[in-house]
């Protein structure tokens, strides 16, 4: 049920945005017992002048590569499956396509599971 949201810098190939959604991806299915037709996400590019972060915030030093990933779960994990998450993401983009692990900043947005309805205007976690 996770929607994932990527940002990043207009002008990486269509490749290179599958590798990091899928990345995201087999983060969730690991860490997060995802199940396997349960994807949903969206990748937006930016350009440069619009896309603006702190190149050293809390001491992660940033490039002109940074991913932001932010995902929308349901409240049902806890601190060590979230942190399992970040560990993973981060792992499977540093494989593919490349990035360095200061370049992905992830952000978790929880809600209940009354607040999702995927078609036909019904709560689909609600009887």
């Amino acid at each position: 049920m996770p929607l994932v949201r990527i940002d990043l810098c207009r002008g990486k190939t269509a490749v290179h945005r599958a590798a990091i959604r899928d990345g995201v991806y087999r983060a969730l299915c690991a860490t997060f017992d995802v199940p396997e037709d349960d994807r949903f996400a969206i990748v937006t590019e930016h350009n440069p002048e619009d896309f603006s972060f702190d190149r050293s915030y809390l001491g992660v030093e940033r490039s002109d590569d940074l991913v932001v990933v932010q995902l929308t779960v349901s409240r049902t994990r806890g601190v060590a499956q979230k942190k399992a998450l970040y560990a993973a993401i981060a792992h499977n983009l540093s494989d593919e396509p490349g990035l360095r692990p200061d370049d992905v900043l992830v952000i978790l947005a929880e809600n209940g599971r009354e607040d999702w309805s995927f078609g036909r205007g019904v709560a689909s976690y609600i009887p």
